[in-house]
């Protein structure tokens, strides 16, 4: 136990030891691959098979939780980094890791004096770096504070049978322990402690009950408040397990006495926050269904062997990687294939990230369980290792021996290792995105389906660029320089289904500041500000002068095709630049470089679908292209050392045409509903379509756009924003409406959690029309809210 821990968490560890003895058995090797206990494997992200039709009520009400969007009105925030669980745990299916992308920061400080200070962003977060904010005392993107020497950087960890981990007693834990390595072979691991109880979960082993490693993300990421499961519940969970002292079952009535002592002893304490809306945030009996979920998920399958996953066990046992990846720990359902021991161990120098957790030192990690290892990638604490090979190769400390070992084998050798680890589950679920490997294309006209019919070719193609946009890049692909907002294109384009928009978590952030004259001025590397850097340098800051953030939402990408057939002279055939029809409606063209018309983006600052994919793989992703005559987005090279061009051609050819082929977002027939047909009407007379133009010419007939694509002042003059192109700091392009049911949060910023707060946002030429949407009778704004949500 640790020197800290207290009376009663040293009394309830004692108490476990007591009733778990006598199924505790030490004797078991590091080389031990025997059976497994049954009925406790599933395909990743189902239920264990043992559950009771209880828990599997419970288990599929904490799934919608885990997939709940959290609004603001919910108490989302202020300050945040995600919008919803499944966010950072969605690979390859809910319960599981996420892709680079859902990258986090951890800062802190460190002097000898005081020792290490985890830092606050926007208020306590547990060192948590939050990116987004939504309020009137803080940036969009919330301050940094200064001094900051430790930035640490941590990959969403699966959740993949974590219930049957709680269920691992601490003495099987500890009997591996060996921190003064007093037999001499090189591996030192020890247990971490929370508040005395044996930690588990996390990268560090920092958290030793699931109910605290789920309310933490959720105050820290989202900013959604909970209290602690009283002691009634928390016996009622799934799994019966030491670090949730469940032994307090033991002494009936006493533990009912004890429980504010167990409350502190779990360290899951009320949180709370002011931001008007009342705590906690997620209910009790949500929360209770959540910790259920995540408990309750099904460990992996482990395949039978074939010869060559033989050889790679054999080859996994001669290189002792058993020493910290326990093939089996001991339970009470029997032996678990973690293929890990649950301490930490120090990974050396090349690794180490400075962030101490309890008693895990910098350098100091858990042992990551390898169960469901072929689906789960990027791997090691911070996404760093894009392949299986990359992960190995960077292993140093006490796992120094075994990697020069590996680095030394034929790669015959090395392949049979592979496949041996690759049995260890999730195989069949592995892809180079989130679809489905196997994954249909919907029907013409659907959401992520083409929006003509396509021949054989024209088919696989529209497939090989659906692919590219799914696929997730690493940082050996050249993601990242000098930052990055996504490792794929669906990152930020996933809803309903990939192609579309996506929520704040996935907002992109623009910058710049203003002269004494009030004129914009943009930093020097341009008003895109990357939520994250490449591993050395993760935090990617603001430049000294910036005064002016603002958040952009993503767009969807249904129909961009269809936009781009618009001829230029329909565009300008609708804008009225000085109003001189005087109808307060004053739409002008963005006119760019070369004498040629913007139509894409927020601020319509992007000529063409070519240049919009350029630009997205250059600023988005961080990866270079090959340079192309007449078109001046995207980069070319960077200083990353990975050969430039980072993206090919050849994946960007596929990527256009998968965009320029993807469907409007489909409508269905409204002519006999009388509501909308009212509301449409509704829509015309306070004056919407004046910009939202519900049809323009295409070169194959009507666009149902609901925008004539110009730029318009709809933020009140006196804001302060962005310029882009030559939109000023309140214009931005009308934005297409069709599908506006599937694309909230709204408004370039994604402020407004509904339509009705997104008309409301409207000011500048949009003033008069908002002023009549809040004169309508309550019967016409249902009306035109059926109307819309029909787009």
């Amino acid at each position: 136990m640790a020197a800290n821990s207290g009376c009663f968490a040293r009394t309830t560890a004692c108490l476990w030891f007591v009733v778990c003895i006598a199924c505790s058995d030490t004797t078991q090797t590091q080389g031990d691959h025997g059976p497994v206990a049954e009925n406790i494997s599933a395909a990743l992200g189902e239920i264990i098979p043992s559950a009771t039709n209880e828990e599997r009520e419970a288990f599929e009400r904490g799934k919608q939780v885990a997939l709940r969007r959290f609004k603001r009105s919910d108490g989302l925030g202020p300050a945040f980094n995600v919008t919803f669980c499944a966010s950072c745990h969605e690979k390859p299916t809910l319960g599981g890791g996420s892709g680079l992308y859902r990258n986090f920061i951890l800062a802190g400080t460190f002097d000898e004096q005081n020792g290490f200070s985890p830092a606050q962003s926007a208020g306590p977060a547990g060192g948590v770096i939050r990116k987004f904010y939504y309020g009137s005392d803080e940036n969009a993107q919330p301050s940094v504070p200064q001094g900051l020497n430790v930035l640490a950087v941590r990959n969403a960890i699966p959740f993949f049978g974590i219930g049957l981990l709680s269920e691992v007693d601490d003495t099987e834990i500890l009997s591996r322990e060996d921190p003064n390595d007093l037999d001499g072979d090189g591996i030192s691991g020890k247990a971490n402690y929370q508040l005395g109880v044996v930690g588990r979960f996390g990268r560090k082993a920092q958290t030793n009950s699931i109910e605290g490693f789920v309310r933490g993300p959720l105050f820290n990421h989202l900013g959604i408040t909970t209290e602690a499961l009283s002691f009634t519940d928390r016996a009622l969970l799934p799994f019966a397990n030491a670090a949730d002292l469940e032994t307090m079952r033991f002494v009936g009535d006493l533990g009912k006495l004890l429980e504010p002592f167990a409350q502190a002893a779990i360290n899951t304490p009320s949180l709370e926050d002011d931001d008007g809306v009342d705590d906690p945030e997620l209910s009790n009996s949500e929360l209770f269904d959540l910790v259920s979920f995540a408990l309750l998920l099904a460990a992996p399958q482990i395949e039978e062997l074939d010869e060559s996953g033989r050889k790679g066990r054999e080859i996994f046992d001669s290189l002792q990687c058993g020493k910290c990846h326990t093939p089996r720990l001991k339970s009470a359902r029997g032996p678990l294939p973690v293929y890990s021991d649950l301490l930490v161990h120090d990974m050396g120098s090349a690794l180490a990230d400075g962030f101490p957790m309890l008693r895990a030192t910098g350098s100091e990690f858990r042992t990551q369980p390898l169960w469901g290892i072929a689906a789960v990638g990027p791997y090691l604490h911070d996404g760093r290792a894009g392949t299986i090979e990359e992960a190995i190769e960077a292993h140093g400390g006490e796992a120094q021996r075994a990697r020069d070992e590996y680095m030394d084998l034929t790669e015959d050798q090395k392949a049979e290792l592979k496949t041996f680890l690759l049995l260890l589950g999730g195989r069949a679920q592995s892809s180079p995105g989130l679809l489905p490997q196997d994954a249909a294309v919907p029907d013409v006209g659907e959401y992520g389906g083409p929006y003509r019919a396509l021949d054989d070719s024209e088919q696989a193609s529209f497939l090989s660029g659906r692919r590219v946009f799914d696929k997730e890049f690493y940082f050996s692909d050249g993601v990242g320089n000098p930052g990055f907002n996504g490792d794929s294109c669906r990152a930020c384009h996933f809803d309903p289904v990939i192609g579309g928009s996506g929520p704040r978590g996935v907002n992109a952030m623009r910058t710049g500041s203003t002269d004494s004259g009030g004129n914009f001025i943009a930093p020097s590397g341009g008003t895109l500000l990357p939520r994250l850097g490449r591993l050395l340098d993760p935090l990617v800051k603001p430049e000294a002068q910036v005064s002016i953030f603002e958040h952009r939402q993503t767009p969807s990408l249904f129909g961009l095709g269809l936009i781009e057939t618009i001829s230029d002279d329909e565009i300008k055939g609708h804008a009225d630049p000085n109003d001189d029809d005087s109808d307060g409606i004053s739409g002008r063209v963005s006119m760019l470089a070369g004498d040629v018309i913007g139509r894409f983006g927020w601020k319509a600052q992007i000529p063409s679908l070519e240049e919009f994919t350029r630009d997205a793989i250059g600023a988005e992703l961080g990866m270079s292209m090959a340079e192309k005559t007449n078109l001046s987005f995207g980069i070319t090279e960077d200083n990353d050392g990975i050969p430039d061009p980072e993206f090919s051609d050849s994946e960007a050819e596929a990527l256009l045409f998968f965009l320029k082929m993807l469907a409007p977002p489909p409508r269905q027939d409204f002519s006999n509903d009388a509501q909308v047909m009212h509301g449409e009407s509704v829509f015309e007379t306070i004056g919407c379509a004046s910009c939202h133009i519900p049809i323009l010419q295409g070169e194959d007939g009507p666009v149902v756009l609901y925008s004539d694509l110009l730029l318009h002042e709809v933020l009140p003059i006196t804001s302060v924003g962005i310029e882009d192109g030559p939109a000023s700091m309140v214009e931005f392009r009308t934005a297409p409406l069709w599908g506006i049911s599937q694309t909230d949060p709204y408004m370039h910023s994604g402020e407004a959690d509904t339509l009705a707060e997104a008309i409301e946002l409207h000011d500048g030429e949009a003033g008069a029309v908002r002023d009549a949407y809040l004169a309508l009778s309550d019967g016409d704004r249902q009306a035109l809210m059926a109307f819309l949500n029909s787009l």
